[in-house]
């Protein structure tokens, strides 16, 4: 069973099992691949020289969505143009995040060891697998995670709900324990 991330001299250390390393790594992975938009480059060679997408459509998943939120619900125009100038960069920066953290799984054994910045991708690694497992889950408020043990108990055990209410608890742990690993350093 994982072990809580904890505060060493040498950065911040955590114990996952095989299997633990397993899910979490594919969890990584998945949420990488939603994040790549498949697009190679733009038609204006100016826009992506300088990093800006002229597809500034929201993205029609969910999951997605809340991921790469609009700026602004009330203006259409106002959220395009934000995406317009920031999308690709929020894209790239969670991708990186992923990358680093699927890196440290690639490289550790049963225990990650992680320095400051590693642990920093980690947190945005985790929220934002938890961030798709919510949107998966229907969880939009703190109230909905509360109750999704009571749903969970009165689904069929065959529910997939079930398990990925199980997976959304232990990157929640996962996520608690890092912060708290990474407070202790203040």
């Amino acid at each position: 069973m994982a072990g809580r991330f904890r505060r060493t001299r040498h950065g911040v250390e955590g114990r996952l099992e095989r299997a633990e390393r397993d899910l979490v790594g594919r969890l990584l992975d998945d949420v990488h691949d939603m994040l790549d938009d498949g697009r190679t480059a733009d038609d204006d060679p100016l826009a992506e020289l300088v990093g800006i997408s002229e597809d500034a459509t929201p993205p029609a998943d969910p999951a997605l969505r809340r991921l790469l939120p609009d700026a602004s619900r009330e203006d259409a125009e106002q959220a395009a143009e934000f995406r317009r100038y920031t999308e690709r960069g929020l894209r790239a920066r969670k991708q990186e995040a992923l990358r680093t953290a699927r890196g440290t799984l690639e490289r550790s054994g049963r225990t990650l060891r992680l320095s400051d910045a590693e642990a920093a991708a980690w947190l945005t690694a985790l929220t934002d697998v938890r961030l798709v497992l919510a949107e998966r889950l229907g969880l939009r408020t703190d109230e909905d995670a509360a109750r999704l043990p009571a749903v969970v108990a009165d689904a069929d055990p065959d529910d997939p709900r079930v398990w990925l209410a199980a997976v959304y608890d232990f990157l929640t742990w996962m996520q608690e324990t890092l912060v708290g690993a990474l407070s202790d350093g203040e």
